[in-house]
C-alpha cells in the first residue's frame, strides 16, 4: 500500500516513489534520444524518403489509438509492477535489436516498422500501468507532488534527450546512439525490481463468471463519461490536443518557410515548449496551494494560456520570440492543468479500475491527435500557414471552457479523499458497471 504517514512527511523520504521517478526518468531520456535517432536511422543508413519516415512515426503513435482501452483492463487484470518490469525488459531486446542488427549488416526498413510499432504497444501498456501504480507508493495527499515531480522530469529529459541524442549520433552513430535507449530501459527495470511495497489485494469478482474484457473495457468508458469533472477533462484534454497537434505540425513549416529561419533556430523554440512543462512541473503544487487545485485547473487554461495567440503574431528578426513566448505559455499552463486533473482522476476512481479509466482517458484525448493533424494539413493547403495556426490558438485557448463549464469552477481544491466503500449489501446488489 502506499505510505501511509499523510501528506506531511517529505516526498524526498518516500524511497518507493524515488526508485519509480528515478526509473523513469532516465528511461525517459533513452527515449528521447530514440525520438531523434530512430528517423535519422531511417533516413540516412536505409535511404527512407519522407513517406516512409511519416509511416514509421505512423507506426509508433498508432498504438493509443489500437490498444490502449484493452490495455486497460488488461492493467486492472495484473500485478502492476511485473507488467512495468516486462515491458522494459521488451523494450530493451525491441530497441537493442537495431544496433544490433546494423552491427551485423542486416538493418531494413521492415524491421524498423516493426520496432516501431512494437515499441508503441509497450510503451501503451507501461503508461497505463505507471499512472495506475503511482497510487500504490504514495499517500493520496502526495499525488499532486509525485505527478509535478514526473512531469518535469518528462520535459527536461524532452530538452536534454534530443541534445544528448545528437551528440551521441556525432560520435557512434544514430543506430549506436539507440544502444542508450535500450540501456535506460534496462536501468528502469532494475529500478522496479527494487521497489519492496506490495499491491493492495485485487478483490474477487462478485460472481464465479469472470468478467469479459469487453464487458471491462466497457466500464473503464462509463465511468469516464459518468464522473462531470473526467467527462469535462477528457473533453478539454480531447480538444486541446486536436488544435495543439495542428501547431506541432504546422510550426516547423511556418518558422522555416514563412520566417525562413535556419532549422538549429527552429529546433530552439520548439524545445522552449519543454521549458514551459519543466516551470509548470514545479510550478504546480505551489499554485495548487495558493489558489486551490480546482481553480488553478481551469484558470491556468482560460487565463495563463491566453499568450499562446502569439504564436500567429511570430515575425522576422526579434519578433520571432513571440512564437518561442506563446508556445512556454501553452506548455506551462497545460501542465499545470494536467496535474491536477490526473491526480483527481487517481485518487477518485476505485483502486481496481485505474487501469481501464486510465486508458479510457487516453483512449479519447490521444485519439485526437491524427484528426488535428489532418485538419491542420487540409486547412493550410485551403486558407494558408498563418491563418491556420490562428484557427489552431484560437481554438487550443478556447479549450479551457471544457474546465470553466464544469464542477471544478464551484470548487477550490479538487476532491483526493479516498472514495468511501459501500456497505456490504449494497455492493452485493449493485451490477457492475455501477461505480460512481
Amino acid at each position: 500500500m502506499a505510505d501511509d504517514s499523510g501528506t506531511r512527511s517529505s516526498i524526498w523520504r518516500n524511497r518507493e516513489f524515488l526508485l519509480l521517478w528515478g526509473g523513469q526518468t532516465v528511461s525517459e531520456m533513452g527515449t528521447q534520444i530514440t525520438v531523434l535517432a530512430l528517423p535519422l536511422v531511417a533516413v540516412v543508413l536505409l535511404d527512407a524518403s519522407a513517406f516512409q519516415v511519416g509511416l514509421l512515426a505512423a507506426a509508433e503513435t498508432s498504438a493509443f489509438l489500437l490498444v490502449a482501452l484493452p490495455a486497460g483492463a488488461i492493467v486492472d487484470r495484473i500485478a502492476k509492477r511485473r507488467l512495468m518490469i516486462w515491458c522494459d525488459l521488451a523494450q530493451f531486446v525491441v530497441i537493442g535489436s537495431v544496433p544490433l542488427a546494423h552491427a551485423a549488416g542486416a538493418l531494413t526498413l521492415a524491421q524498423l516498422y516493426v520496432v516501431a510499432l512494437v515499441s508503441g504497444v509497450l510503451s501503451v501498456f507501461f503508461s497505463v500501468a505507471y499512472q495506475a501504480y503511482l497510487p500504490t507508493v504514495l499517500h493520496r495527499g502526495r499525488l499532486m507532488d509525485g505527478n509535478g515531480k514526473l512531469a518535469a522530469s518528462r520535459s527536461v529529459a524532452q530538452i536534454a534527450g534530443p541534445s544528448t541524442g545528437a551528440g551521441l549520433v556525432t560520435l557512434v552513430g544514430a543506430a549506436g546512439a539507440m544502444a542508450a535507449d535500450a540501456i535506460s530501459f534496462a536501468f528502469s527495470a532494475c529500478s522496479l525490481s527494487a521497489i519492496r511495497t506490495r499491491e493492495p489485494h485485487r478483490p474477487r469478482p462478485r460472481t464465479d463468471r469472470r468478467p469479459t474484457l469487453r464487458s471491462q473495457i466497457r466500464e473503464g468508458l462509463d465511468h469516464v463519461f459518468r464522473d462531470p469533472i473526467l467527462r469535462n477533462s477528457v473533453a478539454f484534454n480531447g480538444t486541446a490536443n486536436f488544435f495543439v497537434i495542428m501547431v506541432e505540425t504546422l510550426g516547423p513549416i511556418f518558422l522555416i518557410r514563412t520566417l525562413h529561419l535556419r532549422p538549429g533556430l527552429v529546433g530552439l523554440l520548439l524545445a522552449l515548449g519543454a521549458v514551459g512543462g519543466v516551470a509548470g512541473g514545479v510550478a504546480a503544487r505551489f499554485l495548487a496551494l495558493r489558489f486551490g487545485s480546482a481553480r488553478i485547473s481551469w484558470i491556468s487554461m482560460t487565463v495563463l494560456s491566453l499568450p499562446g495567440l502569439l504564436i500567429p503574431l511570430a515575425g522576422h528578426g526579434w519578433w520571432v520570440l513571440l512564437f518561442g513566448i506563446g508556445w512556454i505559455s501553452w506548455t506551462f499552463s497545460s501542465t499545470v492543468a494536467g496535474i491536477s486533473l490526473t491526480s483527481y482522476r487517481q485518487a477518485a476512481c476505485p483502486p481496481e479500475m485505474l487501469g481501464r479509466v486510465s486508458a479510457a482517458a487516453r483512449w479519447v484525448t490521444w485519439g485526437t491527435l491524427p484528426l488535428g493533424g489532418l485538419a491542420g494539413g487540409a486547412l493550410a493547403t485551403a486558407l494558408g500557414v498563418r491563418t491556420t495556426l490562428w484557427i489552431a490558438v484560437i481554438g487550443g485557448c478556447c479549450a479551457g471552457l471544457w474546465l470553466f463549464f464544469s464542477p471544478l469552477r464551484g470548487m477550490r481544491d479538487i476532491p483526493l479523499e479516498e472514495p468511501e466503500p459501500k456497505p456490504e449489501a449494497e455492493a452485493v446488489a449493485e451490477r457492475p458497471p455501477s461505480h460512481q
